[in-house]
């Protein structure tokens, strides 16, 4: 009998925690002004708990993302915003549940601030006013301050200058709040500059606007203490956002009644001298004078929606890569691997993980995929393997092995093979440039944190040289400027080849590897102290005296010269057969003409522009770079002899890249998410229609392989 209610009650303790849930990421919370309720934002629903914490009770079921409430005076009320209709538009809905109320309907999205004084009316910000002449048109950064009946009505503007987070006094003729000077984002953390947020204070009665605060870093979210003559606020002058008081007769003096340390203070709110707040995804409540209190809070639900859906993977392409052969494409959508025919008739997908996978490319000769994925909280380097030899290309194999090239204790992505496929490159700990012998297991280290510094995932270039023994490398020490760098893969020695003093990137080796191409903003439209658009120029730089006289040559001094070439050939009756084909295959050792260097460099591009990638042809004559003068971008050509230049291909794509097969006979392009195939001598663009589905699972990620007839997806 005891054995027989020890295992009831085990079940029906497991029963319990699978229906009930701790949230662990709760965001937006805001406690009522009678201080007994908080509600918060939770996995894009509204949810109300007691200001001690308990059982949370769900508010909005609904499959759009609602959040950020704001409380009525008399906590009877709460408002909100939803993307129910594609932008976030702000809501009334009866604090306790129920229908919401739509009072918004504008394209631009509403945040709404706090209720007036009275309830009678919702301070929301948002952009929709600006005069053609202003100096905030057309900027999405600069919002103005509204306000809306909460019964419904007509929208009044309050402010014509950007107010956030309004706090509206008890008599309604006092207002404060935090600025915003420009567009920095909400959650960056350690910022200081001009633009930093700073409280104000609106007096109604001589419309007068008082700065409160002047911190150099950011002052955020302010609240009235109950005798309106002190302030609560969110301040980043520890070095971490903690709440600070100061006294409205002497703002100059404030005091920090926090000490969070590792993460920031968040959502600060207060009722009947509670204060609210998050941190590190927690519900906190604290009283001053006493410690912060963690709220232990506890969330029953059910799905919105089915967990498993199928879905298309024609289109959100992030990356992709061209196969040594020429007839397979690998890239990335939707976080995950997949490989398809360069036509895109068959897909097959490499990876199925809950974490994402990038940086995709091939193995030189062609029988690994290779990536990173984020996979035990930090990145590691993975290969996939086909593991029958009778199944030449990955879209139409079976069967699959993979296997980890690079996994430690520190972040490595941006795997690179040397063409010889003897090294590896990639970025380890995130300010690393590192090379490793695959066959020793031997490394080198050619940048180090010294000499990189690390802003995102993926946030490196470098290119391997063709004879395996070189790298051009982006190099950014300060955000104002970058170079490119030339690399002995040993280790041995680091040239700066560029040192203009502006931005210099993305190089890449052509004319096999006796000169490079890079894009430099030195001329045209320029982007100071990293503020504001900037245009590109292609230049190139020669390594070797005899490539940069070939350029140089008129169209007929290099028209001769092939001619004479062509004759030489056929005095000497070659003909290429099988040997001669092996020995088109042994890559020479770079050499480089260091003397005179630096003058070596063209100017290819004969306007600056939006450019987003360029490419030479195959026989280095031609310029095609992807580019934007007016609205979309097209494709461009200039011929190098002649420098005529004119548009090759009208795309009307967006920001994109350009990517030859190895043989350089096919030109391919991604933009707005997908592949097409561009045809340079008809000037046309075919989009590459990937066929296939595949199976998403919120709870299981997950799942079994799967067949679509007519796509041979499998999953």
């Amino acid at each position: 009998m005891k054995t027989l209610l020890f295992l009831l009650a085990f079940l029906f303790t497991s029963f319990l925690a699978h229906a009930q849930v701790s949230p662990e990421w709760i965001r937006y919370q805001t406690i009522s002004p009678d201080g007994n309720t908080i509600i918060f934002t939770y996995q894009g629903d509204l949810y109300r708990v007691s200001s001690s914490g308990g059982q949370a009770r769900q508010l909005t079921f609904h499959d759009a993302h609602d959040y950020m409430p704001v409380w009525s005076k008399d906590s009877k009320q709460i408002a909100f915003a939803s993307d129910r209709y594609g932008n976030f538009d702000i809501y009334r809905m009866d604090a306790l549940g129920g229908p919401a109320e739509r009072l918004t309907f504008h394209s631009n999205d509403e945040s709404p601030f706090s209720f007036s004084h009275d309830d009678e009316f919702i301070l929301f910000g948002t952009v929709r006013q600006d005069l053609a002449d202003h100096r905030q048109f057309p900027t999405g950064s600069q919002p103005e301050l509204y306000k809306v009946p909460a019964s419904g009505g007509r929208v009044d503007q309050v402010f014509t200058i950007p107010a956030e987070y309004v706090q509206v006094s008890d008599e309604g003729n006092v207002m404060v709040y935090h600025d915003k000077k420009g567009g920095e984002n909400e959650w960056r953390k350690h910022h200081t500059s001009s633009i930093t947020r700073d409280i104000w204070r609106y007096d109604a009665q001589n419309n007068q606007h008082t700065m409160i605060t002047s911190f150099e870093g950011e002052d955020r979210q302010p609240l009235f203490s109950a005798d309106e003559q002190s302030l609560y606020y969110l301040s980043e002058e520890s070095g971490n956002f903690n709440i600070h008081k100061l006294a409205l007769s002497n703002p100059a003096v404030n005091e920090q009644l926090t000490d969070f340390s590792t993460h920031p203070v968040r959502f600060l709110s207060i009722g009947n001298g509670m204060l609210s707040f998050g941190y590190d995804g927690g519900l906190y409540t604290m009283r001053e004078g006493e410690e912060p209190r963690k709220l232990n809070v506890t969330i029953r639900t059910q799905a919105k929606s089915n967990p498993d859906k199928y879905i298309t993977i024609n289109g959100g392409v992030r990356e992709m890569a061209i196969s040594p052969n020429g007839k397979e494409m690998a890239f990335v959508a939707r976080g995950e691997v997949f490989v398809t025919s360069v036509d895109g008739s068959l897909t097959k997908r490499i990876t199925n993980t809950p974490e994402q996978e990038q940086f995709v490319t091939f193995t030189p000769d062609g029988k690994g995929v290779v990536y990173a994925s984020e996979r035990d909280g930090r990145w590691s380097i993975f290969k996939t393997m086909k593991t029958r030899d009778e199944e030449p290309f990955f879209y139409a194999s079976t069967l699959i092995n993979e296997e980890a090239l690079v996994q430690d204790d520190v972040d490595n992505y941006l795997p690179s093979f040397s063409p010889d496929g003897k090294k590896l490159a990639y970025i380890a700990g995130r300010r690393t440039l590192r090379i490793k012998d695959l066959e020793s297991g031997d490394t080198v280290d050619l940048l180090t944190p010294e000499d990189l510094f690390h802003m995102s995932d993926g946030d490196k270039y470098f290119t391997w040289s063709p004879d395996s023994k070189w790298l051009l490398a982006d190099w950014s020490k300060l955000l104002n400027n970058s170079e490119v760098l030339l690399l002995a893969a040993d280790g041995s020695e680091r040239i700066n080849l560029t040192e203009s003093g502006y931005n210099d990137s993305t190089p890449k080796w052509m004319n096999e590897g006796k000169q490079m191409i890079w894009f430099s903003d030195r001329n045209g439209l320029k982007s100071y102290a990293t503020s504001g658009r900037s245009q590109r120029d292609v230049y190139a730089m020669f390594f070797t005296q005899d490539a940069y006289d070939k350029y140089r040559m008129s169209k007929e001094d290099y028209k001769l010269m092939k001619e004479v070439e062509e004759a030489s050939k056929d005095d000497k009756g070659e003909k290429k057969d099988e040997d001669d084909e092996a020995e088109e295959e042994i890559v020479t050792p770079l050499e480089f003409d260091w003397e005179g260097l630096n003058d070596r460099k063209a100017r290819l591009t004969i306007h600056s522009s939006s450019l987003s990638d360029a490419v030479l042809s195959k026989d280095g004559q031609k310029l095609y770079y992807l580019t934007q003068f007016e609205n979309d971008m097209n494709l461009w050509e200039t011929d190098l002899r002649t420098r005529e230049t004119k548009m090759a291909i009208k795309l009307d794509a967006g920001y994109g890249s350009l990517a030859w097969d190895k043989k350089m006979e096919n030109l391919y392009l991604l933009s707005d998410g997908r592949v097409s195939k561009l045809d340079l001598s008809a000037g046309s663009s075919t989009g590459i229609e990937i066929s296939g589905e595949m199976t998403y699972d919120e709870v299981n990620p997950t799942c079994q392989e799967r067949v679509f007839p007519g796509s041979e997806a499998r999953f």
